[in-house]
């Protein structure tokens, strides 16, 4: 007994200082070993615990389906996403959508719309506001991974995942919002309903975008560990707690374009620790994840 709590003390303490997971790393080295990768248990321990950095983008894309989970066939099916990557590359400049000029992210968006068959007629037609949702979580995964290719995979599938299985779960988190907010704090959501602020919140900067442009990589990535392995719930409760950890400031607003304002660009020195309450704050409601929530 003296063991689990000594060890218990030290988890918590790595926690606190940023070196969590000395034995959580063991356990997903172990899983990462296996011949064929187990996607459940892969899931169940991004849930459950964040991604080490080292091993992060190998588990995003193994859960995203960009490589499959034997680990034989990896290096192959790279190469075949690398070489899909560069004849799409190819049309675009010789359709003269892209240039050497074409900054990356649009080079990614050009290539995810012709893929999905949305590319539009003329380089100069408008983005749509899905193109705006692309755009912004490849400027933030663009600073999370080096390799331009991997990058673009990443970005298309993570896009595709949200808009096939998190769909219908994404437009019930605003109302799930307001249920939550309720719950923690019935004064705050108050204040936003009396300044008629609660339909003019970032919904699309925090669920369309998974605050991406919100919050810096380090929490970022913590968030997209849950929503990338099967819990876009996480979402609501990152928006809880932002509007808890800000709430003096909100009371102290009282037009709801103030408030957007103020939400849309949060400060960014204490992210870090809003993550690490709303995924207190998510177990708490939802209960410590046994797979997808």
């Amino acid at each position: 007994m003296a063991d689990d709590s000594q060890r218990n003390f030290r988890s918590v303490y790595y926690e606190k200082v940023g070196f969590r997971g000395v034995e959580e790393k063991k356990s997903l080295e172990i899983l990462l070993k296996d011949d064929r990768l187990d996607i459940e248990k892969l899931c169940t321990f991004s849930q459950r615990f964040p991604l080490p950095s080292m091993y992060r983008i190998l588990v995003w894309k193994v859960l995203l389906g960009i490589i499959p989970p034997h680990h034989e066939s990896h290096a192959l099916v790279m190469k075949y996403r690398k070489e899909q990557y560069w004849d799409i590359h190819h049309a675009l400049r010789v359709i003269r959508f892209i240039n050497d000029s074409t900054p990356q992210v649009d080079v990614f968006l050009r290539i995810h719309q012709l893929e999905s068959g949305k590319l539009p007629r003329n380089v100069a037609f408008p983005l749509e506001p899905e193109d705006e949702v692309f755009l912004a979580i490849a400027k933030a995964m663009e600073e999370m991974v080096e390799d331009p290719i991997e990058c673009y995979w990443l970005v298309s599938c993570f896009v595709n995942q949200l808009n096939s299985k998190h769909k219908d779960s994404l437009q019930q988190l605003p109302k799930m919002l307001e249920q939550y907010l309720n719950i923690e704090d019935n004064r705050l959501l108050m204040h936003l309903k009396t300044c008629a602020a609660m339909s003019k919140l970032p919904y699309d900067l925090w669920f369309k975008k998974c605050f991406a442009g919100c919050l810096p990589e380090s929490s970022l990535q913590r968030v997209w560990d849950k929503v990338i392995s099967g819990s876009c719930k996480i979402l609501v409760f990152v928006a809880v707690e932002i509007l808890l950890t800000f709430k003096m400031k909100i009371i102290a607003l009282n037009s709801a374009e103030k408030i957007t304002q103020f939400l849309e660009n949060i400060p960014q020195d204490n992210t870090d620790a809003i993550v690490s309450k709303a995924v207190d704050l998510w177990r708490t409601h939802c209960g410590t994840p046994a797979h997808s929530v």
